[in-house]
């Protein structure tokens, strides 16, 4: 099984489906014929740990009972019941064992500890849940139970989908982490260590790349890679990622290089190709080139860049390859009530992009001057469509969640035609901006391609602060499109900020009474406050005295930069709000409490909302569908219909007039026009179905029309064309 390259995830990430970075790679090097193994090593320790054995050498390993916690003398009490089912619920989790639904839903074959306790406020929950669901909820708590008698007894940093994250979250130095790593192995890094021995020895790659896309991926990284350098040192270790692209940019720690040859930044293709060819082409010294990578030389780090490669496009990178990840052994979990971040956790997701970058570019709290959001390149819609069938026939999935920063809508919509055109089954979601773009017939479209979810930054729902932001949105342009994905059937979720730079107490108010609004106008269904965080590379990290807040240290750690502790010139303790903005949104999320005043959810005096009572409901009124460009397109993604013409009297007049009915997926319906305009409108809809290879714009269509007969306005806004408009005619 000897390969040139071996690449892995460290733990941990999702259990539900692979982080794609190494698949990307993969993808790539596959271009190259250069060959490639890699592994999600989070998913296979996790796998090792919950298992039967995993978990009965699990109890053996707890020394000191008499110093636990009664939650974890009950789990010890009742080993012997989660020995007997863990295998049973893992396999559940993964698909396999379908039918264990109705005995975990029974409430005697799951052994329960205190997480359970929370399933009395999740009751009314269960109502709108199938029994797969609610089980897969419940394995979730059982799965839970056990990470809590793991942190308290056996490892105190495990964590489902990170592990010591707190070592990676601003560690300006890399002192605590270095002294860390010279302490003896963890019950889990001794589980880590044996699974890379066995696929090191079977693979005996001579570049081992290590991605690492969060802070709870690094310490593992870390330990792989000490392992490796104490056993095989002639393998080269290289790390890329997330983490060193936003943390990592100015590091000088020469430490980290006892782990570590090399330290790639943003797009890893070129500077994965070039380590290659220096070491495995054997590159004389004096000849090696590099492409954003930090190195030791000379017992110094040094950051070299001097290749004159231009980095790939994106049409030339490949398609993303999933080979040798375990993909029917991930596990799915519902850990809480929430769409979104169901959609997160449950389901195997095929990982693409659209773009690379962001089109916008602008946000203020956005790291917007590195080159993964900097730098925007978007992908052929039928180039994507194409990666959307190899990796369906590769995976056997049909799940894809696109990883743009924001999904652009122009592209959107042409992908969505190609997949239409193509009669792909697929089902997708993707994070865009709430912008004007997002038509109701956009929406239609994409609705129509198997686009079930969309999430998008509202941010601060206060029109100042998203100016200050620059957002290049308004609330009011957010309810719109938020109202136009949801009347398609589109899944919204929004991502909420509170505590940016001089935000009031009295905007943090007046954002929640926006965000209670629009969930009671029904046209959000799931959101996530977050605190404001600033960063390094972002303008109000770069630029702090713009956006009135000064930063505690200007020092450069030697390790990690990225989040930046600031004192706001306000004065004010955002901390304070977290609490009651998550329970007002955990409850409005699930249709409840909206008549509660906005005073209840805080146990500390707040301002009256400015917010009038029916600022939504107002900006939802205006529907502009009498608005079209002429260079709109027009097409129709319904059935070609049936025509029957007959002659209706009246008064002793005689009009020749067309019946057409269509059978839509749901139902059948008809609608009448008169004879000229009917056989007109058939040789219409032939012509701008979404197989045709011509796209007519609305002034082309408007001119057909008129070679013919006369009052076209009249025509497209009758009743007929309106119908149509509901079942398919769509104006882009």
């Amino acid at each position: 099984m000897k390969t040139e390259i071996f690449a892995i995830t460290p733990p941990f990430t999702q259990l539900n489906t692979p982080y794609p970075a190494t698949a990307y790679i993969k993808g790539f090097l596959n271009t190259k014929n250069i060959s490639c193994t890699q592994a999600d090593l989070g998913i296979e320790v996790i796998l090792e740990l919950f298992s039967k054995q995993g978990i009965t050498r699990l109890f053996n390993a707890i020394i000191q009972v008499d110093q636990i916690s009664d939650n974890s003398k009950r789990i010890l009490a009742l080993q012997q019941d989660y020995i007997k089912t863990i295998d049973a619920v893992i396999a559940f989790l993964q698909g396999k064992n379908p039918t264990l639904a109705l005995q975990i839903c029974s409430g005697d074959f799951l052994p329960e500890a205190s997480r359970f306790a929370q399933l009395e406020e999740l009751d009314w929950a269960f109502g709108a849940m199938g029994t797969q669901d609610k089980a897969k909820h419940l394995a979730t708590l059982y799965l839970e139970d056990i990470s809590d008698f793991i942190v308290e007894c056996i490892d105190d940093n495990f964590g489902f989908s990170r592990y010591a994250e707190r070592l990676g979250r601003s560690a300006n130095s890399f002192d605590e982490l270095y002294q860390i790593l010279n302490a003896p192995l963890s019950y889990i890094d001794k589980i880590l260590i044996h699974i890379l021995e066995e696929k090191i020895n079977a693979i005996q790659p001579q570049l081992f790349l290590i991605s690492v896309p969060f802070p709870g991926n690094l310490y593992s990284a870390f330990r792989c890679a000490q392992w490796l350098k104490a056993n095989h040192p002639e393998i080269k270790v290289s790390m890329g990622g997330g983490f060193p692209n936003t943390e990592l940019r100015s590091l000088s720690d020469e430490r980290v290089f006892e782990f570590f040859d090399f330290i790639t930044l943003d797009d890893g293709e070129l500077p994965i190709e070039l380590l290659y060819q220096n070491i495995i082409q054997d590159i004389p010294e004096a000849a090696k080139t590099y492409k954003r990578t930090f190195l030791l030389e000379n017992n110094q780090v040094v950051y070299r860049n001097d290749s004159f490669r231009n980095d790939y496009k994106q049409a030339d990178v490949g398609t993303p390859d999933y080979s040798d990840l375990l993909l029917d052994h991930y596990i799915s979990v519902i850990e809480i009530v929430n769409p979104m971040h169901r959609m997160w956790s449950d389901g195997r997701w095929n990982k693409l992009t659209m773009a690379h970058g962001c089109y916008w570019g602008k946000c203020t709290f956005c790291d917007i001057s590195l080159d993964y959001i900097r730098v925007y390149e978007p992908v052929a819609a039928q180039q994507i469509v194409d990666r959307i069938e190899q990796l369906a026939a590769q995976t056997g999935q049909n799940g894809f969640h696109f990883v743009d920063e924001a999904a652009p809508p122009a592209l959107m919509r042409e992908v969505a035609l190609e997949i239409l055109r193509r009669g792909l089954a697929v089902t997708w979601w993707t994070n865009i901006r709430f912008e004007k773009s997002f038509s109701r017939d956009l929406c239609l479209l994409l609705k129509a391609s198997g686009c079930i979810a969309v999430s998008g930054g509202l941010e601060v729902a206060s029109d100042r602060l998203l100016k200050l932001i620059d957002k290049g949105v308004t609330v009011e342009q957010v309810a719109k499109v938020t109202r136009n994905f949801t009347e398609a059937g589109i899944m919204v979720h929004a991502y909420l900020m509170y505590g940016y730079p001089t935000q009031t107490v009295q905007e943090t108010v007046d954002s929640l009474e926006m965000v209670r609004q629009l969930f009671e106008a029904g046209v959000l269904q799931s959101g996530f406050w977050h605190q404001f965080a600033m960063t390094a590379h972002s303008p109000v990290g770069m630029y702090p005295e713009k956006f009135g807040v000064v930063k505690e240290t200007s020092c450069t750690g030697s390790f990690a930069n990225n989040d930046i502790n600031y004192i706001d010139k306000t004065g004010i303790d955002h901390n304070k709000f977290s609490y009651g903005l998550k329970k007002s949104l955990f409850n409005f999320m699930h249709g409840i409490c909206f008549d509660y005043e906005l005073q209840d959810w805080f146990d500390f005096k707040i301002p009256r909302t400015k917010i009038n009572a029916d600022f939504i409901e107002k900006a939802l009124v205006d529907q502009d569908l009498f608005n079209i460009k002429p260079t709109a397109k027009v097409v129709w993604i319904g059935r070609q219909p049936v025509i029957d013409y007959f002659s209706k009297t009246k008064k002793g007049n005689t009009w020749e007039m067309a019946t057409l009915t269509f059978h839509d997926k749901k139902e059948s319906f008809t609608i009448q026009t008169s004879k000229s305009e009917g056989a007109w409108l058939i040789s219409f809809l032939v012509r701008i179905q979404i197989a045709a290879e011509k796209v007519y714009t609305f002034q082309e269509i408007k001119s057909d029309f008129e070679t013919e007969m006369e009052n076209f306005e009249l025509f497209w806004y009758s009743k007929p064309i309106n119908t149509l408009r509901d079942y398919g005619l769509l104006v882009l």
